[in-house]
């Protein structure tokens, strides 16, 4: 009868994460390990690396998006190219690179986050030619849902989001 609670309280469990599109970050020691170490070396907060992951691959460094991105941070092939990911599947290269591609992108659009997402969402040449802006349900979801879990995220670590780096973009 125990054992039937216990299965009874983790899929009541899973299923409230899953509900709140929340994945836990436990047994994910390695892949948190290389992100809070390349987020530190790149100064990007560990709380939106880890939201990134959570909405690209629920932690999985094995996914595959039907549009070809690998990895932790759904690498497009271009895009690890360009950062020096030879194997997206590895999950300190997915991580370097993608932070890294993050990293620019923070530069690149000022670290306005909302920008800064629909470009790792989109590319950045759409956002550029559209004069710093953004369009397209798909877009605004995305943004949506990355806040969202950064936002869990700071929760999760105890950090007020008025503190945080970006504040309430």
């Amino acid at each position: 009868m125990t054992e039937l609670w216990a299965g009874v309280f983790l899929w009541l469990a899973f299923s409230a994460s899953a509900a709140a599109g929340i994945v836990s970050e436990t047994g994910h020691d390695e892949v948190v390990y290389y992100a809070d170490s390349y987020a530190a070396h790149y100064e990007i907060p560990k709380e939106l690396v880890h939201a990134i992951i959570t909405q690209e691959s629920g932690w999985n460094p094995g996914a595959v998006s039907p549009k070809g991105a690998m990895g932790l941070m759904q690498l497009m092939p271009a895009t690890a190219a360009a950062y020096g990911v030879q194997n997206p599947f590895d999950i300190s290269e997915n991580l370097s690179g993608g932070v890294r591609y993050l990293a620019d992108l923070m530069q690149k659009f000022h670290g306005d986050f909302r920008l800064v997402l629909a470009a790792y969402y989109r590319g950045s040449r759409p956002i550029m030619r559209g004069g710093l802006h953004y369009s397209g349900a798909d877009v605004f979801a995305y943004v949506a849902s990355i806040r969202r879990l950064y936002l869990a995220e700071l929760a999760l670590h105890k950090i007020p989001a008025n503190l945080a780096y970006g504040g309430d973009q």
